[in-house]
């Protein structure tokens, strides 16, 4: 559980831990009330039973005074009333048995004394508590003794219906809950609210580095709040120091291309200018040497733009024109070519790598293919953000295809399987290499035209 909430993005977590502190905090408050109108519920109703009971200790110490029977007053209609749910009692405990009078609500039934026991409560001599009235009901009484020397001893109840406190309580909790319910959807609202304006210098933050990825913008522009700043003032200049790494590795791979180029240029001159079998051996040394330090100092050069923010190229453009060139080449042998790749599928990388990636495939697959050759781009799924994106463009043809041993050979730098069609067996392993930089890779299978199919997966946007 932990852990997915760690994986959650700082706006959840933000959002999640104040929703989930609001929540527990209107939980207890709201039992908290709840506890307390229960209580002071309870003390209301006793003050008003205590009204009856102060007019009930009256009248029997009144009684007992003029030496007549007490508590026979007519302090309230609804006691007259058989089961009406208000009751009072008179028990004068001096005498055995003790002699009884009950309110006429009582109907021949008597009240239950409270025990001193630890849910009772006594506050100046008045004990009040919940019992069982008539009918099983629950009922709310208090009780007070009351001494009147030579006249006798007296415990006087006064108990009414429990149901209204009841009443009372649900019909304040049914509100209390309602408000709470509005509080807290207005808590969670202005959380969202303020998590989401919080974090918005994060989401601009975000927005400039993707631009920067699609190629939009070279630099993080924009005002931010003071402990923002810092960071988007950091990420300007690790980018300006990776363009400035970028540049000197391009110029370093210029110079030491010119520099080459000219004592090759030397011994290729000296040995044309001789002959024999060691002239013809330079000569042919010196070949591969051109073509090793090109092959290398291309490598280089896509491996500075492979590691440069912000390249990117859309796909089908490059591929559209790669096709036009490879059309005009093999007009006379009458290829067609086909293109299947959606609008804005766009490579994270330069358009001159990308034109090297899909021309050499274009170009091998041309030579031989009989009739037809089609290449398909598309988005690999992605089911997982947290992984890079990629495309897959597959170019396929209708020649003669190769075997599982053929294509392993195939990827292997200079290894020529037919030497009778031009090449210098360099392509493919150029395609492998150079998608190797960008973090790609390059595999051949059986194609569904019966020949060959290239299979090129690489970056995206």
């Amino acid at each position: 559980m932990f852990e997915r909430l760690n994986a959650q993005s700082i706006a959840s977590r933000l959002f999640l831990s104040a929703a989930f502190w609001s929540a527990t905090i209107l939980i207890v408050a709201g039992l908290g009330l709840s506890a307390l109108n229960a209580t002071w519920s309870e003390a209301n109703f006793d003050d008003q039973l205590g009204v009856y009971l102060k007019a009930l200790v009256a009248d029997v110490a009144a009684a007992a005074e003029e030496g007549r029977p007490g508590g026979f007053a007519a302090i309230d209609p609804q006691f007259e009333l058989a089961f009406s749910g208000w009751y009072w009692q008179i028990t004068r405990l001096d005498r055995d048995p003790p002699e009884i009078h009950t309110s006429s609500s009582l109907f021949a039934s008597q009240l239950p004394i409270l025990e001193e026991a630890a849910n009772r409560e006594e506050r100046g001599g008045v004990r009040s508590g919940y019992v069982e009235g008539p009918g099983g009901r629950p009922l709310r009484m208090i009780q007070r003794e009351i001494d009147a020397g030579e006249e006798g001893r007296y415990l006087i109840q006064v108990a009414a219906d429990a149901d209204v406190i009841q009443a009372a309580t649900g019909r304040f909790e049914a509100a209390l809950a309602a408000t709470f319910l509005v509080l807290a959807i207005a808590l969670i609202g202005s959380t969202a609210l303020a998590v989401r304006f919080g974090l918005r210098p994060l989401r601009v933050l975000r927005e400039g580095l993707a631009a920067i990825r699609r190629g939009e913008a070279e630099r993080i522009s924009g005002e931010f709040p003071d402990d923002v700043a810092p960071l988007a003032a950091e990420l300007n200049l690790l980018l300006d120091a990776n363009r400035d790494v970028v540049q000197r590795a391009r110029t370093q791979v210029g110079n030491l291309a010119h520099a080459l180029k000219t004592p090759l240029s030397v011994i290729v001159n000296e040995a044309d200018s001789s002959s024999g079998r060691l002239a013809d051996k330079v000569r042919d040394q010196a070949a591969v040497m051109r073509r090793q330090v090109s092959f290398y100092l291309d490598r280089a050069r896509a491996a500075a733009r492979a590691g440069a923010a912000g390249s990117a190229t859309e796909v089908r453009p490059v591929v559209e024109g790669l096709v036009r060139t490879f059309e005009k080449v093999y007009r006379d042998r009458g290829l067609t070519f086909a293109v299947e790749a959606p609008e804005g599928l766009r490579f994270r990388g330069e358009s001159q790598d990308l034109a090297d990636l899909i021309g050499n495939l274009l170009d091998n697959a041309g030579k031989w293919a009989r009739a037809r050759v089609v290449i398909r781009a598309a988005r690999e799924p992605n089911p997982d953000a947290a992984r890079r994106p990629f495309f897959i463009a597959e170019i396929d043809d209708d020649g003669p295809g190769l075997d599982p041993e053929e294509r392993a050979a195939a990827l292997v730098r200079g290894e020529k399987l037919d030497e009778s069609r031009p090449g210098s067996g360099l392509g493919l392993s150029i395609v492998v290499d150079l998608a190797a930089v960008y973090g790609g890779s390059l595999s051949l299978e059986q194609s569904p035209l019966g020949g060959l199919r290239a299979r090129l997966r690489l970056p995206r946007l």
